[in-house]
């Protein structure tokens, strides 16, 4: 619901200020039915997929388990409005069944960050990237609702000019317009504050931990690259996070291997391998320590929750 207001409400104020219409707008389902969104409010689309106008920019918005009730139908659609010139993106979870297209082929995707352990292992051959949007050539990927809300901005900065733009970013305290070399900002986890809040040293080290989660590397090694001894380090992790590297890592990986569990139908043994354990009844342990129950556990209960509730989890 967040996604798609944050893309309509900018342009509605843009065409409310300029005193005319710049931009029009449809919202669009894949049989022309209502949508009940992950908040409960019933959208009521203004068409079905195969009869939409074709538009400038078609924007997917759904779970990361968003697929077409007739996916050779619906896959077939996109597939036609991109050969016909049509800009295709995604929002968010949006990403998952655009790639499953094979609409993202060759391109850069912007993921969100609670999503890119399990769009990684789902699509190992394509490039993901940190940034909050990446408009590559006409494929158009934008990491959640607020920088789909900078998005918009943008296209009403290149439609009206910068003045106009600036005043929808006021109406709504917008403060600040995120552009596409902007990263998205990620949790210093159990800490209150985001990674980009970490002193360098420490956020270095959170950078090597992320980028070797399958294989994780001695703490020692880490503290080598980040230009610290291991006693820094340690130091240095405890005064910003409050814990050990060793910990803050182990909850790198266990986020990681939630993904995977809720959002893969990967064997328990592959995610653990794919997180740095050997075996899957050590990453059982720590993931009930994490979590509260063992991945088993928690994807019983997920899969029952989509069976009754058809929902996104988490929804973002």
């Amino acid at each position: 619901m967040a996604c798609l207001t944050s893309a309509i409400e900018p342009l509605r104020a843009a065409n409310e200020i300029a005193g005319q219409e710049c931009f029009r707008w449809q919202v669009i389902s894949e049989d022309g039915r209502p949508v009940t969104s992950s908040a409960g409010v019933v959208f009521q689309p203004d068409c079905k997929l195969a009869e939409a106008e074709e538009p400038d920019i078609l924007l997917l918005s759904s779970s990361p388990q968003g697929v077409f009730l007739d996916e050779r139908t619906g896959n077939g659609r996109l597939r036609h409005l991109a050969r016909h010139g049509v800009t295709l993106g995604a929002v968010s979870g949006g990403a998952f069944p655009l790639a499953r297209a094979g609409l993202l082929d060759d391109h850069r995707v912007s993921v969100h960050w609670c999503y890119k352990a399990a769009f990684t292992a789902e699509f190992p051959d394509l490039e993901t990237a940190d940034e909050v949007m990446v408009l590559d050539r006409r494929r158009y990927t934008i990491s959640g609702a607020t920088a789909l809300f900078d998005f918009a901005l943008k296209l009403i900065e290149q439609q009206l000019g910068d003045a106009i733009m600036t005043e929808v970013a006021c109406w709504f305290q917008h403060p600040v317009v995120r552009t596409e070399d902007v990263r998205q900002k990620v949790p210093a986890f159990k800490t209150g504050g985001t990674a980009a809040d970490l002193p360098r040293a420490v956020a270095r080290a959170v950078e090597i931990f992320a980028a070797s989660l399958d294989d994780p590397l001695p703490i020692r090694e880490v503290a080598t690259r980040a230009g610290l001894s291991p006693r820094q380090l340690e130091r240095s992790f405890k005064a910003a996070t409050g814990q050990s590297p060793a910990i803050y890592y182990r909850t790198l990986r266990m986020n990681a291997a939630r993904q995977l569990v809720i959002y893969s139908h990967d064997p328990i043994s592959e995610i653990a391998h794919a997180v740095g354990y050997a075996s899957a009844s050590t990453l059982a342990q720590h993931y009930r320590e994490s979590f509260g129950m063992t991945p088993l556990e928690e994807r019983r209960q997920v899969n029952q929750f989509r069976v009754q509730d058809n929902r996104p989890i988490p929804s973002v």
